[in-house]
């Protein structure tokens, strides 16, 4: 739990560094790097903050006074009186009236309640509170990775879209040049007016593309603003244009660190813990139970009636108390068996868990393998259908070649870019999944 808490302290740091920086970026006119976009969503993130402020209310309440440690001691005071009025009918016949007649009391004293042993509850409970601590520490990381997760994929989506639409600009380009050329000898009447509109068509199509795709960056970008938490989330920003893979990720490696540093396994642990704790604590109710009060007085007494006009008291109070609970109704004995019951199924909740991370790790590193390949055969075949396309302009330009032939293989370079970039970009969430997966993904943090 010391690297949870380095971590953080981390990342805190790390956050405050580019605070400063970030807050006079204006977001119309920012060059951010993936490094950077992660420091303002740590930051800023409004989700982030909240878990935070939810981490510090679980410190907070990881105190000896809370889990019962020390004693409490209260100030009380008070005041009441009574009015009457008696008539007293005497033997001999006479009476006797009084009215009006007050008494009032006044007192003012300091209390001590404090319980000094419960048969280790208070132990029990104090361990629970620091556990509750570090959980909430341990949620902070948790929400801390997700957010990671989350800028991190949408910034490479985010290239992924822009070279999407560098691609298609560069057919729409190709389209109107062919467009060009087809005008051209249209005039001279050396193409069919049918060979015309379907130049047109091709390129109204190609343009469309390039519409919708200008719709899906700027959804993607909206959406990366937002994560990061920045008020202006339609303001353009510009990223890298190119996505790195890193193709060094050992299998085993991988394996060993999820088992020691997955977030969510550490947490499991951290509830068997706390089931193991609530067992304590209710054991504890087999033990006696020892407690002292104390306190110190004053009263006063206004008579007025009688011998006495006012009488002071002043003094200490003090007492212990010894209880033993010898039946409950056998409840305490179903809480027990109940409290195991939770503790066998805080370890069974590890099991599954460490069996769907393995699964999870064993699939997503059989689709990082086969995305790796098949991004190199996409570069293969990429650089083929470039080939193909030039050789199929030329023989388009000198009259060798129809215009539908010459679309099939715009239409190939097309499709070899974008399956290109979808392996890619593929090969980068298989990459993400996996380093989150084993507790790495702020090492984006360095990039």
């Amino acid at each position: 739990m010391r690297h949870t808490l380095i971590l953080i302290v981390f990342l805190i740091y790390y956050a405050t560094l580019f605070a400063q920086e970030s807050a006079t970026i204006h977001p119309q006119k920012a060059t951010y790097t993936l490094e950077k976009c992660i420091a303002i969503g740590l930051e800023r993130n409004y989700a982030l903050r909240i878990v935070h402020n939810e981490a510090q209310i679980s410190s907070n309440n990881a105190t000896p006074g809370n889990a019962g440690y020390l004693p409490t001691i209260d100030l009380s005071g008070g005041f009441n009186g009574t009015q009457y009025s008696y008539k007293t009918n005497y033997a001999e016949g006479t009476t006797g009236k009084d009215k009006n007649i007050n008494n009032e009391t006044a007192n003012l004293g300091v209390n001590l309640n404090w319980t000094i042993f419960d048969g280790f509850g208070i132990q029990a409970e104090y361990s629970r509170l620091k556990e509750l601590e570090l959980m909430g520490q341990l949620n902070l990381r948790i929400a801390i990775e997700n957010l990671t997760t989350n800028i991190t994929a949408e910034y490479y989506n985010l290239i992924r879209q822009r070279i999407r639409l560098k691609n298609l600009r560069s057919a729409v380009q190709l389209s109107r040049e062919r467009l060009r050329i087809v005008e051209e000898r249209y005039i001279t009447g050396s193409m069919s007016g049918l060979d015309l509109q379907t130049a047109k068509v091709y390129f109204n199509a190609d343009s469309s593309r390039l519409l919708t795709q200008i719709e899906a960056v700027n959804t993607s970008m909206i959406y990366l603003n937002k994560l990061m938490g920045l008020d202006e989330v339609g303001g353009e920003i510009v990223v890298r244009d190119t996505i790195p893979l890193n193709t060094s990720l050992d299998e085993s490696d991988l394996w060993n660190k999820t088992i020691s540093d997955n977030a969510h396994l550490l947490t499991s642990f951290k509830n068997k813990t706390l089931s193991e704790l609530d067992y304590q604590k209710i054991r504890s109710r087999n033990y006696p139970y020892l407690r002292l009060n104390a306190g110190y007085g004053y009263a006063a007494n206004w008579y007025e009636t009688g011998t006495i006009e006012l009488q002071h008291r002043t003094g200490f109070n003090y007492g212990v108390t010894v209880g033993l609970t010898l039946f409950n109704g056998m409840n305490r004995q179903r809480e027990q068996r109940n409290a195991r019951i939770q503790i066998q199924n805080s370890e069974l909740r590890i099991r599954d868990l460490e069996l769907a991370l393995k699964a999870d790790l064993a699939n997503l590193w059989m689709a990082y393998q086969n995305n790796l390949e098949l991004r190199e055969l996409e570069q293969e075949n990429l650089i083929v259908a470039k080939n193909n396309y030039e050789i199929a302009f030329e023989r388009y330009i000198v009259g060798d070649l129809a215009g539908i032939q010459l679309r099939e293989a715009q239409n190939s370079l097309l499709e070899a870019e974008e399956r290109l970039s979808i392996a890619e970009y593929n090969t980068k969430l298989c990459e993400i999944s996996l380093l989150q997966l084993s507790g790495q993904i702020l090492a984006y943090l360095a990039e």
